[in-house]
């Protein structure tokens, strides 16, 4: 490894810090939920390993332990992390012109929200080196997270374990209120999916629809309407 190299990964390493540390708490609660659920521990471990994305390991492991159709955890985690196909693009545009395909698609696999946001500032390109050690804590940060939660949890009294299940619902609302307060459009979306749920919750006919399904709708009907009432301005073009 030469000297740019390990420096590379050094820096990479030392802005995944913060990234890694986030991660233990939420992934904590993953493996919680699953062994509450009575999932074994090696199996909520080996869906983080292979994963890697909090909502969507959240819906789609919730919708697996309530019986819900291939079709609907396979819809559900499209919509829910379609967002990193649009992340990995973007990054891809400054991506180090020497980084060879296989590195980009085994690199793809840790882009996280956080690692987009960390790599998208980074000044000039991104190299290999850098994205592998960016990528590396928060990744085994996030399956040893959910290997203690998974692991200590049978260790804890009953009413421990209930309090830290609500750490779900906790870190939904620490991500949705921020930019619901800061955005006018987000909060449309946001109010509008909570009235559809509802609905779909209370009304006769939209009740027997499974849960898989009704965040789908509820997804693609909150974000169009937000979408139509608050379109993106268009650039100008270059001239």
């Amino acid at each position: 490894m030469t000297q740019t190299t390990r420096d590379e990964f050094t820096a990479g390493l030392r802005d995944g810090i913060p990234i890694c540390l986030g991660y233990l708490s939420v992934s904590f609660t993953f493996g919680v939920m699953c062994t509450e659920n009575g999932l074994p521990f090696w199996l909520a471990v080996l869906i983080s390993m292979t994963n890697l994305t909090s909502a969507g390991q959240f819906a789609g492991t919730a919708l697996i332990l309530a019986g819900g159709s291939l079709a609907e955890i396979a819809v559900t985690t499209l919509v829910i992390n379609i967002r990193y196909l649009l992340m990995s693009l973007s990054l891809a545009q400054k991506a180090d012109p020497a980084m060879k395909t296989l590195s980009r698609l085994i690199l793809s696999m840790g882009i996280t929200d956080e690692v987009f946001g960390v790599g998208s500032q980074r000044p000039g390109r991104l190299t290999a080196p850098y994205l592998a050690g960016l990528v590396f804590l928060p990744y085994w940060g996030w399956a040893l997270g959910t290997l203690a939660g998974a692991t200590i949890t049978s260790l804890l009294p009953a009413m421990v374990r209930s309090a830290l299940g609500i750490a779900i619902y906790g870190m939904f609302l620490a991500i949705l209120v921020p930019p619901a307060r800061q955005s006018r459009p987000i909060a449309l979306a946001v109010l509008l999916s909570g009235i559809l749920s509802l609905l779909f919750s209370f009304l006769p006919g939209l009740r027997m629809i499974s849960g898989g399904w009704r965040i789908i709708l509820c997804a693609l009907a909150a974000a169009l309407v937000a979408a139509l009432r608050s379109p993106l301005p268009e650039e100008p073009a270059e001239s």
